[in-house]
């Protein structure tokens, strides 16, 4: 039977790992590292592909729409 730590230690609430952007996290053995910077052309999602072009598919943008998105959702892709 495999044994586990839970990390979140039980809250209603969830678990919030770091408080701010400069506090450091690591994953999978890497080295914690804090938030990448915000940069607007970037980050921001305006600049983002919004539609297809020549390189791109509709579902090219969306896959990469919805990456973004999610890593927005997890606070790992900077806003602002």
């Amino acid at each position: 039977m495999a044994t586990y730590e839970n990390v979140d230690y039980g809250s209603p609430d969830g678990s919030i790992w770091g408080l701010t952007a400069s506090d450091k996290i690591g994953v999978y053995g890497k080295d914690a590292v804090v938030q990448r910077t915000f940069v607007a052309s970037l980050h921001n999602t305006s600049a983002m592909v919004s539609s297809a072009g020549s390189l791109f598919q509709a579902t090219h943008v969306a896959q990469i729409q919805e990456i973004q998105n999610t890593l927005i959702g997890l606070g790992i892709w900077a806003t602002a």
